[in-house]
């Protein structure tokens, strides 16, 4: 009986990390669930030219983003001034068809650039993503190098 009360802790924690082995090969990673592209942002203009800075998220098969919890999308520019540096969901120019449960956000927001030299276009984007599982919190950082003649 003595041996059996030594085994039981050691077989509770095989037990658990069985179960957690299997519960985390059912998981998915959240990050696995989008792209987010910034094709077609300006990267060469002219001194007061204006640009456009360019951001879309992609959702994969399965995956959305949801519409119900916060997105946000922070700009800085360095030699260049956004337009906008705070926008959210409702400055997405992509918007819902008739019939459609849900939309990828894409956003395009002019800059100007005042002097030739280097600049960047600093994104920081949060948003979450979403299965029929999980909702998760996913935030992401650019910087788009632009050259300004």
């Amino acid at each position: 009986m003595l041996h059996l009360r030594r085994l039981a802790p050691i077989t509770a924690l095989w037990v658990a990390l069985a179960w957690t082995q299997a519960r985390a090969a059912d998981e998915v990673d959240p990050a696995s669930l989008y792209e987010v592209s910034t094709e077609g942002t300006s990267t060469k203009l002219k001194a007061g030219e204006k640009g456009v800075f360019v951001l879309a998220i992609k959702s994969k098969a399965g995956a959305h983003v949801s519409d119900e919890a916060p997105l946000k999308l922070q700009l800085k520019g360095t030699q260049l001034s956004p337009a906008k540096e705070q926008l959210g969901r409702e400055d997405s120019v992509a918007k819902k068809a008739e019939g459609q449960a849900f939309v990828d956000p894409r956003f395009e927001v002019p800059f100007t650039a005042a002097a030739a030299g280097k600049g960047t276009v600093d994104a920081k984007l949060t948003f979450f993503i979403c299965t029929e599982k999980i909702c998760a919190r996913q935030q992401k950082t650019f910087s788009i190098p632009v050259e300004v003649q």
